[in-house]
């Protein structure tokens, strides 16, 4: 375990280094999320314009949770943003690469990437997040330790449910659309789940944990009455890296070269 953490730092310093010799595209990736965020966020400022509240939420309250979501989703994309093209290596065969090596596979898969657009991502979730919560007057030293605490769990819940849903390239070869229609749920976390029906609230809580990266957290410091769910975070993310790692080595185990 120490040698990968040692080993980590030196592996991304190696990949930051090839990412460098096109700078341009290093900036462009880590821009181009923030134009498509800004959008978004312009979209929904016009609307809450003419609708100043959504079902009692306030635009700085739904500014706070899509902060939050973004802070965690990007932590996902910075650093596992390989797992969108894991059918890819799959079905060249050129997964057997991370097989030979005398490291774990998937540290060896992980660190093969970094993803610039997951940068900007963060960049603009931590702005939105410090213009929210000014705005809202709920920064304490305890919440933003809190607000830390559980931007890091939902990163890991984002890392450890593409995980899951990645590992089915082992057998479906193109894992893509598993991928993608488990992860285009999160869209449902831009908002707060109390403003949908109670089925996706309760997909998006025990199901598809979601919610736990920014909807309970901001609910919490604003004082709503969540319980005990405000805390689960770091518990939800526990669980499933367990179950994603066993799934993924379940693959490994049923894991057939295509020999190209």
């Amino acid at each position: 375990m120490w040698h990968h953490v040692t080993l980590y730092p030196a592996l991304l310093r190696q990949q930051l280094k090839v990412m460098l010799e096109y700078r341009v595209d290093f900036f462009i990736g880590a821009g181009s999320s923030i134009l498509v965020n800004a959008a978004f966020l312009g979209t929904l400022g016009l609307v809450m314009a003419r609708v100043p509240s959504l079902n009692g939420w306030t635009l700085p309250e739904l500014l706070l949770i899509y902060g939050l979501m973004l802070m965690a989703r990007a932590l996902m994309d910075t650093f596992a943003g390989n797992f969108w093209s894991i059918g890819g290596y799959v079905r060249r065969g050129r997964f057997d690469l991370y097989l030979v090596r005398p490291i774990n596979p998937l540290f060896h898969f992980l660190t093969s990437s970094f993803d610039t657009t997951g940068v900007g991502t963060f960049i603009i979730g931590l702005a939105v997040v410090v213009t929210a919560g000014r705005a809202l007057n709920v920064f304490t030293p305890f919440n933003l330790l809190y607000l830390a605490l559980t931007v890091v769990s939902g990163g890991l819940i984002y890392f450890a449910i593409n995980l899951i849903t990645a590992s089915s390239a082992f057998w479906l070869i193109d894992a893509m659309p598993v991928v993608a229609a488990v992860f285009e749920n999160h869209n449902f976390a831009h908002y707060p789940l109390t403003i949908f029906p109670k089925a996706i609230g309760v997909m998006l809580t025990w199901v598809i944990p979601y919610g736990f990266a920014a909807f309970y957290p901001a609910s919490f410091v604003l004082g709503h009455e969540v319980g005990l769910l405000a805390w689960l975070a770091p518990f939800v993310a526990a669980v499933l890296l367990v179950i994603g790692y066993r799934v993924w080595l379940f693959g490994l185990r049923h894991y057939e070269s295509t020999g190209s």
